[in-house]
């Protein structure tokens, strides 16, 4: 029989474009059958709290297509150029673009961050929040879901020491 492989991740950014990756290698690595343990830290750790507030934000990400979720498919498809000086002057700017970024997954089925840590849960993937990390933003246990177990990079390391795959996204 087959050794269970083991994957390791590091989360250490929490924007709604940084929060899917590692809860979609997560999911895939266990609905693989294998053992899967991620390490939330620093920007990272709010991807524990009981609901995700993740926003996106198009200011110093040139590669990020601005694309509209409605409309005819001629407009959908342009990629909207908007210039840094909107981008980071506008009020309220980062939460279109995050409203636009999650319209557009929801048109294209993809699932919430929410539903993928869900989907993460009942896969018995498991979760470390960065004990330091709480100490430096002032988090408390109580703002977690009930699965995120806390320790330091001891703890994260130990399971690290015995995974196939570790990972830092």
């Amino acid at each position: 029989m087959a050794e269970t492989k083991r994957l390791a991740l590091i989360a250490s950014q929490g924007t709604l474009d940084w929060a899917y990756p590692p809860f979609i290698l997560a999911s895939g690595a266990a609905a693989m059958d294998w053992e899967v343990a991620i390490f939330f830290t620093f920007y990272g750790l709010p991807l524990l709290k009981k609901n995700i507030e993740a926003k996106v934000s198009p200011l110093g990400n040139p590669a990020m297509p601005m694309k509209m979720p409605f409309g005819p498919a001629g407009f959908q498809n342009f990629n909207w150029p908007i210039p840094n000086l909107i981008t980071s002057n506008v009020p309220g700017f980062e939460n279109l673009a995050t409203s636009l970024m999650k319209k557009t997954f929801k048109n294209k089925g993809v699932a919430t961050v929410q539903e993928l840590r869900d989907m993460c849960v009942e896969l018995d993937v498991k979760f470390i929040g960065c004990q330091m990390t709480m100490d430096v933003f002032g988090f408390k246990k109580e703002e977690f879901i009930e699965e995120a177990e806390i320790g330091g990079a001891a703890t994260f390391l130990e399971y690290a020491s015995t995974a196939n795959v570790s990972l830092f996204v």
